[in-house]
């Protein structure tokens, strides 16, 4: 069960099909906040029977009026984070940066989404899901029975492999995503009003552009507190049907 802790730490991680890694943004409409969540492209084999492709995601990009590259056509996706098991893996510094936190933390996603059918084509910088932190192991110590619930286990993990398990409930796939990017300054950037909102990031003027280092809250709790003035819809599913 999950109690909301006086005081927490929070990272917020990027996540989500790019121009840096799928060649392509998901799909979004500005004017509801709905989007499709697609995730980036998978290098490394699959366990037996656990690959997942790009051609699940089709359904909800059909229903923004779009298609999937064709590139993407049949290729294996690496799901992560997945909310239908409210898990999320990472690796090497993102994986070591993530191991610090503890139960009742958290975890924001946002990702770089595409307004369909507007006139202003500039990319949407956007929360897609939080994660209230319920345990972090590491993916080898994974059981059989469970490596269908990340990327990370799907796949043969490295050692510094980690699988964050979310609490249900508190955790998930927004329903609406929240914009919260800007451009300025040559890059994508958390926009100052919410940076001030927030208590600040340990990252230089809120950049977001790049992920290889995931910027932390200077106060999780006021940002957490932020994000419940939203209202926001959480949903333990990757697409949902409605």
């Amino acid at each position: 069960m999950f109690t909301q802790p006086i005081f927490m730490n929070g990272l917020l991680v990027r996540v989500g099909i790019d121009s840096t890694d799928g060649a392509w943004n998901a799909p979004m409409r500005r004017d509801t906040g709905e989007f499709a969540y697609v995730t980036i492209t998978e290098a490394r084999p699959f366990r037996s029977g656990l690959v997942r492709h790009y051609n699940e995601f089709a359904p909800i990009v059909k229903r923004f009026g779009a298609r999937l590259p064709e590139q993407l056509n049949g290729r294996p996706t690496h799901l992560d984070p997945d909310f239908d098991y409210l898990t999320y893996g990472d690796q090497g510094q993102r994986g070591r940066r993530i191991a610090n936190l503890k139960a009742g933390d958290l975890l924001a996603f946002f990702a770089a989404l595409r307004p369909v059918r507007d006139t202003d084509m500039s990319l949407v910088y956007a929360l897609i899901g939080l994660y209230v932190i319920n345990e972090i192991v590491p993916a080898h110590e994974v059981l059989p029975e469970r490596w269908m619930e990340n990327a990370h286990t799907r796949r043969e993990p490295r050692a510094d492999d980690v699988v964050v398990r979310a609490y249900p409930g508190v955790s998930g796939r927004l329903r609406r995503c929240i914009p919260i990017g800007e451009y300025r300054d040559r890059a994508y950037r958390v926009r100052r009003d919410l940076l001030a909102l927030w208590g600040g990031l340990d990252i230089k003027d809120g950049y977001i552009q790049r992920s290889v280092r995931l910027p932390a809250f200077l106060d999780a709790e006021r940002f957490y507190q932020w994000f419940l003035s939203k209202t926001p819809e959480l949903v333990a599913a990757n697409n949902p049907d409605t």
